[in-house]
């Protein structure tokens, strides 16, 4: 009996112990399954074959460690800043040039913290979940302003107008590139500070050469006259531009105090700016197509907007073919939260020849002058006595501060029916 049982016990023994090698085999062929085919031969046994692969997967996994440090390298190097977050928004990684943009000292290369702890920035976070949502490349720009904790350094802290760039990564990682536009942003002004302390300047001896010229101009006698006639056009001409520059460095210093605000009637101001402008359109025979609401209110500065509207169709006129329409289209949309701001929509169309697309990004820059089929070119003498550029490449950058400083936007695109150019205004109803 004790024998039966002690052999029993062993061929029970011996099943298990061959099932549990089956098993063993098992595993390590799903193991070599999940390595490259040709990492190992079939001809070896399993447990060699496991442990080439073995060897090959530390190969591996030492040069992509490499790689991965010669990319970091490059990113501490780079003249942009790089950080990184997981599908939690845990910061990863970052480079030296992140940390000193966004001024992350309370984080160490290992760490994984939210990004929201070591950087306070709305906008940033706004611009990763976004990339992570539609899983494309986004942009943003805006001033960030660094979190102090010390108050007697609160008055070093520079606020510095960043761009970053978002892209999405793998298992819902982000990466996003940082760029310090506060140089650029602190060139432009000093530039445009330095033009309008010189056009100032130059202001005084215009107009004093501005009155020789009229004092000349009847006491010379044909033909030499018109060389005096057109010396005083060319004054005027500088005249009004050193008054549109000063006049947009006023806009973007102190735009709410530029404006004096009414009740008005939208339509009346557009047919008055049609009225002043109709001797220039009826020379090519151009027509003004309105479409919209009888009368709109609307509270708003009379001088400045009807000196958009100016500008604007002025521009229409100038660049639509004879016997041309230009279209005038104001739409108000219904308001569906009560919590949001109601917009008023105008639209502005010509036939002309359009802008070409490289002019599209820049027509609202200063001095900016593109596709030479849209320079300004004065029609007529009296072009100048209406307020407006002719030539300068201020208009349009006129337009877009009279239309930010009552609380809107101005855009500028091609119409897909007419090919000429279509410029959109946005501003809010009462």
């Amino acid at each position: 009996m004790t024998l039966l049982t002690f052999l029993l016990g062993l061929a029970l023994g011996i099943g298990v112990g061959l099932w549990l090698q089956h098993r063993t085999k098992q595993q390590l062929k799903q193991t070599l399954e999940l390595l490259p085919a040709n990492s190992t031969s079939n001809s070896f046994p399993l447990e060699s074959r496991l442990r080439g692969a073995i060897v090959q997967a530390n190969q591996q996994r030492l040069v992509l460690e490499d790689q991965l440090n010669t990319i970091q390298s490059l990113f501490q190097v780079a003249p942009v800043g790089y950080l990184q977050v997981d599908e939690d928004n845990h910061l990863i990684w970052c480079n030296q040039q992140a940390r000193q943009l966004l001024q992350i000292d309370r984080w160490e290369p290992g760490q994984i913290r939210l990004l929201l702890e070591v950087v306070r920035s709305y906008e940033l976070d706004q611009l990763i979940e976004k990339t992570r949502k539609q899983q494309q490349s986004t942009s943003q720009e805006w001033v960030f302003h660094p979190a102090c904790m010390d108050g007697a350094a609160m008055s070093e802290v520079r606020s510095l107008t960043v761009r970053a760039y978002g892209w999405p990564l793998a298992n819902g990682q982000v990466g996003v590139f940082l760029e310090n536009r506060q140089p650029l942003i602190e060139l432009s002004e000093s530039r445009n500070q330095w033009v309008s302390d010189l056009a100032h300047e130059l202001r005084t001896p215009l107009t004093s050469i501005r009155l020789v010229a009229e004092a000349l101009q009847g006491r010379v006698n044909p033909p030499e006259s018109r060389w005096v006639n057109q010396l005083l056009q060319e004054i005027n001409r500088l005249i009004d531009l050193i008054q549109n520059w000063l006049e947009l460095s006023h806009l973007e210093q102190d735009p709410n105090k530029s404006l004096t605000y009414k009740s008005l009637d939208l339509n009346t101001l557009i047919q008055s700016a049609w009225q002043r402008l109709e001797p220039l359109a009826e020379q090519k025979q151009l027509h003004l197509a309105y479409r919209g609401p009888d009368t709109l209110p609307i509270k708003a500065d009379e001088s400045r907007l009807i000196q958009v509207f100016l500008n604007l169709l002025d521009n229409s006129i100038k660049h639509s073919p004879p016997q041309g329409l230009i279209r005038v289209e104001v739409t108000t949309p219904t308001q569906a939260d009560p919590t949001e701001k109601v917009l008023m929509q105008i639209d502005i169309i010509d036939e002309g020849a359009g802008f070409s697309g490289n002019d599209l990004p820049r027509v609202f820059e200063r001095l900016y002058r593109g596709d030479a089929s849209r320079y300004r070119q004065p029609t007529s003498e009296n072009v100048t006595t209406l307020g407006r550029s002719s030539g300068s490449g201020l208009g349009l950058a006129i337009v877009q501060q009279i239309v930010q400083a009552h609380g809107g936007t101005v855009n500028a695109k091609n119409h897909p029916e007419t090919g000429g150019a279509w410029l959109q205004i946005q501003l809010p109803c009462n």
